[in-house]
């Protein structure tokens, strides 16, 4: 989606549409955020919840776009994502990493789908637990084949679950998510998909906690486990501190310290990250 586009329905949102027709009778804040790859979740990792507060019988639409500032890399992420009745979720995203000290820049396309098996975020006693998919291809996958890459698209395939626990920490609710992921994505897929080290999947793990401190206002951390397919440069895990805020159930701003350690070889990518989702 152009920023065009993204500002003009958040100007909508902040003008005032009327809350009762648009809004979905979740709870604010139980469709996470927009994850960097298009999905509901947090910044790094999708989780079970999908996106919006659409229940049974709604539907729900958001819009985000994020930023990453690292060292020696630029990171933006548009994307959209759709939510029917609580039951199924479909998202796109357009990732563009700017290779500030290499020069040039990827663009990676990834379309995902998400679907609740059981739960229920606040209510159940399991949580909620989902599936999904998220289909990556790279627009120009000359990069990625000369550092190794054996694919320039693939699929990801995951498993999430997401429990908020009432009063577990100072009277105040805490969020657990847990991803298990099958992928052959190296660097999320920017640097294509197994290489000359592992041409197979790897499955990986993926946390995320958040605190509320108030309902809505939540703080947290991710961890999120890369596979290490490519002989030229170490693979290190991924991490975050964040924070979002959940101005009402339209507008949502999310802010982020990230640690994707070594890529490409550069060592110690860290930086700031800032996405606004507007959801309908």
């Amino acid at each position: 989606m152009r920023r065009q586009a993204l500002l003009a329905l958040a100007c909508l949102v902040i003008l005032g549409l009327p809350t009762a027709a648009m809004a979905g009778s979740r709870l604010l804040a139980t469709g996470g955020v927009s994850a960097i790859e298009g999905a509901a979740g947090g910044g790094l990792s999708p989780w079970a919840v999908l996106t919006g507060t659409a229940s049974e019988g709604e539907w729900a639409v958001t819009a985000n776009r994020g930023a990453a500032r690292l060292d020696d890399f630029r990171l933006d992420v548009s994307g959209v994502a759709a939510n029917w009745q609580d039951r199924v979720e479909v998202s796109f995203a357009r990732q563009r990493l700017g290779l500030d000290t290499l020069g040039g820049k990827l663009e990676q396309d990834i379309h995902g789908l998400k679907v609740r098996l059981f739960g229920d975020v606040l209510y159940h006693p399991l949580g909620i637990w989902s599936a999904g998919v998220q289909h990556k291809r790279l627009a120009d996958g000359s990069l990625a084949r000369a550092v190794g890459a054996h694919d320039t698209q693939g699929n990801d395939l995951y498993l999430a679950g997401s429990k908020l626990f009432f009063d577990a920490v100072a009277g105040r609710n805490l969020l657990v998510n847990l991803t298990l992921r099958s992928t052959r994505a190296n660097q999320g897929g920017l640097l294509g998909f197994g290489g000359d080290e592992k041409r197979g999947r790897s499955v990986v793990a993926e946390g995320s906690l958040g605190l509320f401190l108030t309902p809505s206002w939540v703080v947290g951390m991710e961890f999120r486990q890369k596979p290490d397919n490519l002989g030229f440069a170490r693979e290190d895990h991924w991490r975050d501190v964040y924070t979002a805020y959940f101005f009402n159930k339209h507008l949502s701003l999310t802010g982020a310290w990230l640690d994707l350690g070594d890529i490409a070889g550069l060592e110690a990518q860290r930086g700031g990250y800032l996405s606004l989702q507007v959801a309908f």
